[in-house]
């Protein structure tokens, strides 16, 4: 079954506890385990542009993401796993999960 892992990192001044080094790492852990299916970091968040249309189909652009929160998401891998606890088990592998928080999430399948 496939899992995204939304990688939430802590926004604002807050110092990261884990290195590039630890990601290529992890990045590695799970290619090596034949789990990856995607996966992408994102841009920094100034470069992030927001759309809204209303009911009357106007469409309103603005720069940045303007959500009401302390965490950013970062990026996002998705897995292919046998179940939520072994989605679970590599969440808690993730750097991310140090310095902010990932949210497991299965993708949905409308094949069936």
């Amino acid at each position: 079954m496939k899992y995204m892992l939304l990688i939430q990192a802590a926004s604002g001044d807050v110092e990261p506890q884990c290195t590039f080094e630890d990601w290529m790492a992890y990045d590695k852990q799970v290619k090596d385990a034949g789990i990856w299916s995607a996966g992408e970091s994102l841009a920094d968040l100034v470069t992030a542009t927001t759309v809204k249309v209303d009911r009357d189909g106007k469409r309103t652009v603005t720069d940045g993401p303007y959500a009401e929160t302390r965490e950013v998401l970062g990026g996002f891998y998705v897995i292919d796993v046998p179940d939520l606890d072994a989605a679970l088990d590599w969440a808690a592998r993730c750097p991310g999960a140090r310095d902010g928080s990932v949210v497991v999430r299965p993708v949905a399948d409308f094949s069936a």
